[in-house]
This record gives structure tokens, sequence and C-alpha cells, in this order.
């Protein structure tokens, strides 16, 4: 039993974690995936954060465009006809209604089907439908499409943020930049979005997945069956007992789980599984790694793991194949999940074929990972129906300065941030109201 009580006093400067390095106590209060906490964490958390758009990969021409939803907002990034990136609001600025209602295209102008009022793909708008009868007031200069507060793209990932204030993207990325490096060095001419997407939900609260994003504790038990699979077909990689692995706070919610690879990676580790005619296109990508990079960064990137998770709630897993997926909250107990396959630009055909079918036979919502975890947070969020069960455990690797990838510092990483900002100006942990 836990030896504190549940009130606010006990738990000292935070609602949410009771944190007590001297005992090796990390203990998050299950409230926050239960209450109806969604609207303060959208203020509270994501419009004070930078946000993942998508990839200038997947409007490579002008009037190219995709539209998508960012903490439940509708959105359009297009690549406006002077080749400008710009990342509009999908909102009439006459009466509200989206007006782009695809998900991607071409198109220099967007007509809203209310009242045909036409913007350009800038924003501007270019016209209102039957003018006579406009008001004096009526200032077309003032009515093109808004756009968020703050756009920025860093390497091909454009991000969007709704606070001015926000810092920019190299900062607020701080210690997670380098990591974030190793994975778009992969590509020697850049990086690209491999066209398509999957979309999909999951019944359970949002933190859960950042917590199985960067969870090395869970694999052996929970994906048995995947490395089963690899051993029994080559695809499995040993090591001696020097291989690394270890869980780092990259600070402001940032967190890494890193270590060797243990299965191929098309950038750039071969095992028998992918085949003998594969064997030399992984060495020559190696081999250039090695020019580019010399042999110790070069052997990072191509040999060692990365999932990677920007704060706060962005994760890039770079495993078997390399992964962008966010997700979002729709209630507290459920969330809508995205994601694309990241891949280097002019890579081999038959590397990119290995590149997919590891995604898709990993990491893909049919794949033999992304069904055991939707199935285990699923059952989480069910769990926590039992209310006297009142807290997670988060403690694991708590006193030990290696900080290997089964502890659990990486996930204490966003508790800590996530539990800052909610606490500014105080959460009602009972009805997830303002106080």
């Amino acid at each position: 039993m836990q030896e504190y009580q549940s009130t606010e006093a006990a738990i000292g400067a935070s609602r949410w974690v009771n944190e007590d390095p001297a005992k090796g106590k990390f203990d998050v209060r299950r409230t926050a995936f239960t209450a109806q906490l969604v609207e303060v964490e959208m203020r509270k958390v994501f419009e004070r954060s930078w946000l993942y758009v998508g990839h200038e990969s997947e409007i490579p021409n002008k009037n190219d465009f995709i539209a998508r939803r960012v903490v439940n907002r509708p959105v359009i990034m297009t690549r406006a006809a002077s080749g400008e990136i710009k990342v509009l609001l999908n909102t009439c600025s006459h009466r509200g209604a989206e007006v782009c209602r695809e998900a991607k295209g071409n198109a220099r102008l967007f007509i809203c089907p209310y009242h045909a009022w036409t913007f350009q793909n800038d924003g501007v708008l270019r016209g209102a439908s039957i003018p006579e009868g406009a008001s004096p007031g009526f200032d077309r200069s003032t009515m093109g499409l808004k756009s968020p507060a703050r756009m920025e793209a860093y390497r091909g990932l454009v991000f969007i943020s709704f606070d001015s204030g926000v810092p920019d993207l190299p900062t607020y990325f701080g210690n997670a930049k380098q990591y974030l490096d190793m994975i778009l060095d992969q590509g020697e001419v850049g990086t690209e979005i491999v066209q398509g997407s999957h979309e999909y939900s999951i019944d359970a609260n949002w933190k859960l997945l950042v917590e199985n994003s960067i969870d090395g504790y869970h694999a052996a038990s929970t994906h048995d069956r995947y490395f089963s699979y690899l051993r029994r077909n080559d695809g499995a990689i040993d090591f001696d007992g020097s291989r690394i692995s270890r869980g780092l706070d990259l600070g402001d919610g940032h967190a890494l789980m890193t270590g060797q690879a243990r299965f191929a990676r098309p950038v750039a580790q071969w095992s028998p599984m992918m085949g003998e005619p594969a064997k030399s296109q992984v060495e020559a990508v190696y081999a250039r790694l090695v020019e580019r990079f010399g042999s110790e960064r070069a052997n990072l990137i191509a040999k060692h793991t990365r999932n990677l998770f920007i704060f706060p709630n962005l994760i890039i897993n770079d495993v078997q194949a390399v992964t962008v997926r966010t997700f979002y909250p729709v209630r507290h107990d459920r969330m809508s999940v995205n994601s694309w396959a990241l891949g280097p630009k002019n890579e081999p055909a038959e590397l990119r074929k290995l590149r997919l079918d590891n995604y898709l036979t990993f990491l893909g919502p049919g794949g033999f990972a992304t069904p055991d975890d939707v199935e285990l947070l699923e059952s989480c969020q069910r769990g926590f129906a039992n209310r006297e069960a009142e807290w997670s455990d988060i403690s694991r690797g708590m006193g030990n300065p290696a900080q290997d990838a089964l502890g659990e510092e990486q996930m204490r990483a966003f508790w800590r941030r996530w539990a800052q900002l909610m606490d500014d100006g105080g959460v009602d942990v009972t009805s997830g109201g303002q106080v």
C-alpha cells in the first residue's frame, strides 16, 4: 500500500506527481488519466508548445496542399504559388466553414462551400461572392485566412505553435536536437515521407502512449512474438555483454530511449533476413555514412536505435524503420493517432522495400507491435476504473546513474514537464476544471 494520503499537501508542489528521490519514489496520480482534462490540456500543454504538422516532402510542388487536424483544429499546410510553405487555419473568415474539404491535392484557390468566398493558397481573400450589399466597414485586406501564431521548419519537418512567445525550434528542441539530427542525417540529400499514412484511434488516454513509446521495460514481455519471429528467421543480431542501452531525460519534457540495434536496419545494418542481394547495398550505405561523418558517428547513426520523444506528442521511432507518429486526446479515454514512414531521399528501391516491410511488420497498426501495445494501453485504461488504486509507479531506475533503457527516467521527464504546465494556475483533480 502507498504510504502517503491522497491530498494535495501529501504530494508537495505538484497535484499530479509524487517524487521523492531520497526514497527512490516517483508516482503519478491516476486521475491524470481519468479526469476530464482535455480542454485544460489543450490550453496549458498543447497550445503552449511546438506541434508537428507535416513534412515539406508531402507538398513538393507549387500549389500542393494537405489538410490535417492539429490539437483538434483543422489546418492546411500548403506550398503557395510563390513556393513558400504556409500553414493556414482551415476556417472561413466569414462564417467559419472549412474552406478545404480534401485531404490533399493541388489548388491555387480555396473556395468556401457555404457562401463561395475565395481565398488564395497564401491565405489572401481573393473575392467575396455578390459584393453588392457589402457593408461600408468591410475590409477585404483583413479578411484572409488566419495562420497560427508561429510556424517554423527544421530540416523538412514543419511545426506550428499557437503561442507567439514560444522559443524558436532549435532552442525548443534543446538536447533533443542532436538525436533528431542523427535520424535526419540518414538521408544524404535529405529525408522524405513515404506516400501514405496510418490513422487510427485507441480507447485510452493519450499520455499512456507517451509512456509506451519510450518504455524499454515492456518490450520483452509484450512483444515476445516479434522477437521470436526474428530469431526463427535469422533476423536477430546478437551482441556481447557490452551492448549499450539507456534512457535519458533531455530536458523540457523531451526524452530518449536508445541502444544498439538487435535487428536489421536499411540504414545500415544487415542481417540474413534481408537477403544476400541487399547485403552489398547496405554495406555501401554504411560506407557513405563513414565517409560523411567518420566511423564513430556512422556507427551511432546506423547501428543504434532511437525512440525520440519531442514534447508534448511527437515520437520518432528510429528502429527497424523510421516512424513519425503524433497523437492527440479526443476524450480523456480516447486518442487519435497519425503515423508516417520516413526515409532517405533517393534510397535504392530494394532498401525502400525492406524499410516499408519493416515498418508494416513491426510498427504498422496491423503489425507485430502496435496491436500488442493498443491492447495493453486499453487494458490500463479499463484498470483505472478501480479508483482505490490511486497511483501509477514510474520509479524504476531511480538512483541509477547509468539509466539503462529498462529504467523509466525518460518517462519521468515527460511527467515533470506535463505536471509543471498543468499546475500553472491550478487544475482541480476531481472535475478537471479550473480552480
